[in-house]
């Protein structure tokens, strides 16, 4: 889950949402591009230092982005030492990591009408071949807000479900969140769906 915007006076802040974004875009292409530990491990540094000094934001900003992906990254490094190697799955473990504290820095640090402000600047060309750069941003907008919606009604669906029974774990917890979790969220995408066509979202 990305972190949404924490108001804060600081450089990061103030930066503009367009530098950031390319950065991030950069960072992605060096962190694939020279798949080494020590790329990785210096970017996920740089990362972190950056949050929390150039943005000033809570280390448990952070710390939240961060557990959100520690299964995945749990994984990945077991893949690796049975397939390839440890290093390897650390190496890609940390690659993530680094990803994962980026967009959740950038997030944090800027506002979501700014980042749609950027997206829909650099799709304007695309007006040349029919594809609405409004239509993109509302698209990019709803997946920023949906994100921690997701997150919250999957920790409603846990705690219910540990109310009801005591917790399950193992693949079946799995099965018994994603079940459940999946109704929710295409409901949910239906009811905004109608409500876009009410507002005429289909003619903008």
């Amino acid at each position: 889950m990305l972190a949404l915007y924490v108001p804060r006076a600081s450089l990061l802040h103030r930066t503009p949402a367009g530098v950031k974004l390319l950065v991030l875009v950069v960072l992605g292409a060096v962190v694939f591009t020279v798949p080494t530990l020590p790329v990785a491990a210096g970017a996920l540094a740089g990362v972190v230092l950056l949050g929390l000094l150039a943005g000033r934001l809570p280390a448990a900003v952070l710390v939240r982005q961060a557990r959100a992906v520690a299964v995945w990254v749990v994984a990945i490094v077991a893949f690796h030492a049975v397939a390839t190697d440890v290093l390897t799955g650390v190496t890609t473990g940390v690659r993530l990591l680094a990803l994962v504290l980026a967009a959740a820095v950038v997030t944090a640090t800027t506002r979501v009408t700014a980042l749609v402000a950027v997206v829909e600047k650099v799709c304007a060309p695309l007006r040349l071949v029919g594809v609405r750069p409004a239509r993109i941003g509302l698209a990019v907008a709803m997946a920023l807000r949906f994100i921690p919606l997701v997150a919250e009604r999957a920790d409603r669906i846990r705690e219910a479900q540990a109310a009801r029974g005591g917790r399950v774990r193992g693949p079946r917890a799995l099965v018994l969140l994603v079940v459940p979790l999946l109704v929710s969220v295409l409901q949910l995408a239906h009811t905004v769906g109608e409500a876009l066509d009410a507002r005429g979202a289909d003619t903008a």
